[in-house]
């Protein structure tokens, strides 16, 4: 018998979200394993063990197997499946995505709605404005492709929209204005209807405020 997945996780974060998204279209049955970040314990040496970056998620495919980072998570997880095309063009669409999510969304809408939501912002004003030109810059981006194609990449949905869609449509938390981004709006309605029920999103808890 397959041994059932393991999602090492933290609820309210959205690296988190976009693995839980997956499983769910996938029908996968797995145990949640809550990591209390802000307790200490994704820096335990147990922990670190998993990951030695003592980052969440990691997903544990089989005891003792450990796979860190979310989309690579993703990628592993949708191997087989329509979400991550086989062939090499297309994929690679997929991956430049991927990259995009990782080096241009997450840094900047991810954190600076982590901030606000947590009450930091108040101390990193500086860092704060290159962030938020750095995120204008991202939905502008995502605006300009997203008004010549249905989804992110190749036209069909992937990972690539699950990824982006994790932090992307959650922009408005983070006081930047979807509205004036309608492709990018009509976009997030289709990841919703592909995806049907989406995982709940999670608030921070009080551990978690500055």
């Amino acid at each position: 018998m397959r041994p059932m997945l393991k999602l090492h996780d933290y609820l309210p974060s959205q690296n988190g979200f976009k693995v839980r998204m997956l499983l769910q279209h996938l029908r996968l049955p797995y145990e949640h394993v809550p990591v209390a970040i802000f307790q200490g314990e994704s820096r335990t040496a147990a922990f670190l063990g998993k990951n030695p970056l003592g980052a969440i998620p990691v997903l544990e495919p089989e005891p003792g197997v450990y796979i860190a980072e979310s989309n690579a998570i993703l990628c592993y997880l949708a191997e087989g499946t329509p979400y991550l095309p086989a062939d090499r063009l297309a994929r690679a669409r997929v991956l430049q995505w991927l990259f995009v999510e990782q080096y241009n969304i997450e840094p900047t809408i991810g954190t600076l709605r982590f901030w606000m939501l947590t009450h930091r912002l108040g101390t990193r004003q500086a860092e704060a404005a290159a962030k938020r030109a750095a995120g204008e810059r991202a939905l502008d981006a995502l605006e300009r492709h997203l008004g010549r194609h249905p989804f992110l990449a190749n036209d069909r949905y992937s990972i690539a929209d699950i990824a982006v869609f994790a932090y992307g449509h959650l922009a408005a938390d983070a006081s930047f204005d979807p509205a004036a981004r309608p492709s990018f709006l009509r976009w997030v309605e289709r990841v919703r209807t592909e995806a049907g029920t989406l995982p709940p999103i999670h608030p921070y808890p009080p551990d978690a405020m500055a």
